[in-house]
């Protein structure tokens, strides 16, 4: 599974993403742009280094020849958390600029699953366009609202039900999900 951490706030969803993907035993490739970085000091207290260690293969933002920039080097597709409105227009137009984006772009071309945890409020036309635009070739827009039906008790419980339900997109049971009902 491919990981894109980009410099939304929110950046626990890509750390707890990484973190359960570990725990389940799937290899992730994890790319982290550089205003990423950033907002992990100013929201985790977390050394970008801390991060990358919890990754099995971490690439560089400028390294376009890395293999989760090229079609045949096979994902199950790739989870942006978080995704900001800039990479989410750069994989909207198709103009990339960073390998985040440019992996984004690799798997909507070749028709595998690309979900973005979109964090930005509020929205004006030009993102909403930009929502549509990816939705349109093939990705699925999951801004992590709390699901309050599930009762959480912390923020920790609301983070946890976001990641499985983003990765029970992927058809993977992370048992951190309430479901209704239950």
């Amino acid at each position: 599974m491919i990981v894109g951490i980009s410099g939304a706030s929110g950046v626990v969803y890509g750390i707890r993403l990484l973190e359960t993907l570990r725990r389940l035993g799937i290899e992730s490739h994890l790319v982290m742009s550089r205003s990423a970085e950033v907002t992990c000091a100013h929201e985790s207290g977390l050394k970008p280094a801390d991060i990358k260690a919890i990754a099995h293969t971490v690439y560089a933002p400028a390294d376009i020849g890395a293999a989760i920039a090229s079609g045949s080097f096979r994902t199950m597709g790739m989870i942006v958390a978080p995704c900001s409105v800039r990479s989410m227009s750069e994989i909207a137009t198709g103009v990339t600029s960073t390998l985040l984006t440019r992996a984004a772009d690799v798997v909507l071309k070749e028709r595998r699953r690309l979900v973005l945890m979109l964090r930005e409020t509020p929205l004006h036309l030009g993102h909403i366009r930009s929502m549509a635009a990816v939705t349109e070739m093939g990705a699925v827009v999951y801004p992590p609202v709390p699901a309050f039906y599930a009762m959480p008790q912390s923020l920790d419980d609301m983070v946890d039900h976001s990641i499985g339900r983003v990765l029970d997109l992927f058809d993977i049971d992370t048992g951190l999900v309430r479901r209704w009902g239950e």
